[in-house]
């Protein structure tokens, strides 16, 4: 039978970690959400949006090797480490590529790890129904671990993780409830996340240099409701290292315009160089500003992200 791409369930925000024996709690991973459907012929990975993503992973195409299941779908997080530590910008070097000649190439310069933490279908039949404790028995049992294919680890004691996730400069913490079942597109507080910031994609629409001519600042936006371009703050270089830096700096060279493309006048405006809004980035902040910019926002990486959805009521 061929199985039909469904929306992952989604844990929502909390500023408290819930506690108790009906409680687990797991790393919230830095990469990006893909999900793995084998029905006994072939293999298609497919990311939270619906888009394909088998060509950008040909090393997680075989699923016998890594699954005893005549037919399965997986759910989990594709993560690319920087160091010792999950890198977005890393990961989406990877997700991002299309030319066959980069992929086979990425494949060993850039190790992806496949952090698996739910499984919604095995051998014919749906276990969404199931509780998730039930759920993370059949993924001991059919999952076969390798350095690219991991069954992500529970913990009892959240805010114990969470401490080591603050330490570690992480993402933040994923609780579950033991008997909560896989609702397919849903979102509630079953899966609740606690995150170091806020996660946000938005648009680059200038940039500021320093002396010298060297690019130092992103001026951000996102589009409100009525289609209108907004500023809402500015970031550094973050995580991106000089190399990357260096690239998008010549990338963004051949988008500039004579006129300013934010609606609003963004705070940072001296010397600003304006540029076309195409190219969009993954930034995390403490929190909005009242005047309706990011407090301490860092860049993550680059986003494989159309203009368009990134949006003022996005939700990632």
């Amino acid at each position: 039978m061929e199985l039909k791409p469904v929306v992952p369930f989604e844990p929502i925000r909390t500023e408290v970690l819930p506690a108790g024996p009906e409680w687990i709690a797991q790393v919230k991973w830095d990469g990006v959400r893909l999900l793995t459907y084998y029905d006994g012929n072939g293999t298609r990975l497919i990311n939270r949006k619906g888009n394909e993503r088998s060509r950008q992973y040909p090393e997680f195409m075989d699923v016998s090797s890594y699954c005893r299941a005549e037919s399965v779908i997986l759910d989990g997080e594709m993560i690319a480490l920087a160091g010792d530590r999950p890198s977005f910008h890393e990961i989406m070097k990877r997700d991002s590529l299309r030319r066959e000649t980069e992929i086979r190439f990425a494949v060993k310069q850039i190790p992806a790890i496949h952090m698996i933490f739910d499984v919604l279908f095995y051998n014919g039949e749906w276990v969404t129904g199931r509780p998730l404790a039930e759920r993370q028995e059949l993924l001991q049992e059919i999952l076969i671990p390798s350095a690219q294919i991991q069954l992500v680890p529970s913990y009892t004691d959240g805010e114990r993780l969470f401490t080591v996730m603050k330490e570690r400069g992480w993402e933040g913490v994923v609780s579950k409830r033991l008997d909560s079942l896989y609702a397919v597109g849903g979102k509630d507080g079953r899966w609740q996340k606690l995150k170091l910031g806020y996660d946000l994609y938005a648009v680059i629409g200038g940039v500021t240099y320093r002396e010298g001519g060297v690019m130092n600042a992103l001026l951000l936006g996102l589009y409100d409701e009525e289609g209108r371009f907004v500023y809402i703050g500015h970031t550094g270089s973050g995580k991106l290292n000089q190399e990357a830096w260096r690239s998008l700096a010549q990338q963004i060279s051949a988008l500039t315009v004579r006129e300013r493309t934010f609606h609003n006048i963004p705070q940072r405006i001296k010397g600003a160089v304006w540029t076309r809004p195409l190219l969009t980035v993954k930034v995390q902040f403490m929190e909005w500003t009242p005047g309706g910019t990011m407090r301490h926002p860092v860049l993550q990486g680059m986003a494989d992200m159309p203009p368009e959805s990134c949006t003022v009521t996005q939700s990632i």
